[in-house]
This record gives C-alpha cells, sequence and structure tokens, in this order.
C-alpha cells in the first residue's frame, strides 16, 4: 500500500471550497477583516485558525514565527490571512502548475515578516501582551499593559472569536438603527 493509498491523516484539513452554508466563494479573494459582517467573520476565523494550526504543523514553525495567541495581534492577523489567501489561490485546481513555488517564494518572505512582527508585538508561547502603541505628539499617551501567562490557547481562541463576533453583531445592530431611525 502506498503512501498515496492512506487516508489522510486527522489532523488533514481540506481548505477547499466550503459547502453553501459555508460563504467561501470557489475562487478564493482577499479577506477585509474590516468588512465582514459577525457570520462572514465566523467562518474566516475557523478557516484561518485550522490553516494556521496545519501551517504551523506542516512547516514545524516555532512560537517565534507563528506564536499560539497569533488571534489577539492585528499585525499577525493581517498576515497570516493574506499568506491563507495567497495559499488558496496558488493551489487552485486552476491555478498555474508553478503557482506552488511562488507561494513557497513568498511564504519565506512572509516568515521573516512574521519573525519581526513577532518581535514587536512580544508575544510567546505562553505569555501574551497587547501589541505596544506609540502615541503620536497631541494624543493621549498609550497604557501599557503587562505580560500575561497563558494557558488553553484554544478556549482563548474560542473566546477571542465570540467577543469578536459579539463586537460585529453591535456594530450591525447600531448602523441598522441609525438607518431605521
Amino acid at each position: 500500500m502506498s503512501s498515496f493509498d492512506a487516508e489522510p491523516p486527522e489532523e488533514y484539513v481540506d481548505f477547499g471550497d466550503r459547502n453553501d452554508l459555508g460563504q467561501r466563494a470557489a475562487e478564493p479573494s482577499a479577506i477585509n477583516w474590516n468588512l465582514l459582517d459577525a457570520d462572514e467573520a465566523a467562518a474566516e476565523w475557523r478557516d484561518l485558525d485550522a490553516w494556521v494550526h496545519w501551517l504551523k504543523t506542516t512547516f514545524g514553525l516555532t512560537p517565534a514565527t507563528v506564536p499560539p495567541y497569533w488571534h489577539r495581534h492585528d499585525e499577525l492577523i493581517w498576515e497570516l490571512s493574506a499568506l491563507h489567501t495567497h495559499f488558496l489561490a496558488c493551489y487552485e485546481e486552476t491555478a498555474s502548475p508553478s503557482a506552488p513555488i511562488a507561494w513557497m517564494r513568498d511564504f519565506a518572505e512572509a516568515r521573516h515578516r512574521l519573525r519581526e512582527w513577532v518581535a514587536i508585538c512580544g508575544t510567546r508561547l505562553d505569555r501574551d501582551r497587547p501589541t505596544r502603541q506609540t502615541s503620536w505628539p497631541g494624543e493621549p499617551p498609550e497604557a501599557t499593559t503587562a505580560e500575561v501567562e497563558m494557558g488553553d490557547r484554544a478556549a482563548d481562541f474560542d473566546e477571542f472569536v465570540r467577543a469578536d463576533l459579539l463586537r460585529r453583531r453591535r456594530i450591525a445592530q447600531l448602523a441598522s438603527r441609525q438607518l431605521l431611525g
């Protein structure tokens, strides 16, 4: 029996099209996290989290490149999301046969940026703090926050996504009230 005949490993994730309820279009497109409604964000968070786990595992990435609490840092969300959609486009059935090597080249560049982002934001394997912000002249100084010891990554991710979806639903409710009122 060859490895091609074997069942995919349990951690295998199909990053292709979603079903009709999953909202992903047949062709990948860029994700603008600022414009997603709660339902769209829920699907994108699930996909991105599964893909980041696959990426970390497949390429043996250390927390210095992809830390467990990446979801708490906008700079990492945007970088990983861009890398994810680029991956989907390059491995699309209709993509050029040379697209995967282009993704690998861009992935090498992205790893350098990811390490830089991780160094700047200060998240680590078991500790996290919000990314420090620099106040510009005339702005109030940003409050500094100490590192917090982190525990269950999956539970933290779930709570983070719940809070994000609630925030998006509140924004949508406020917007609809303003349109109606």
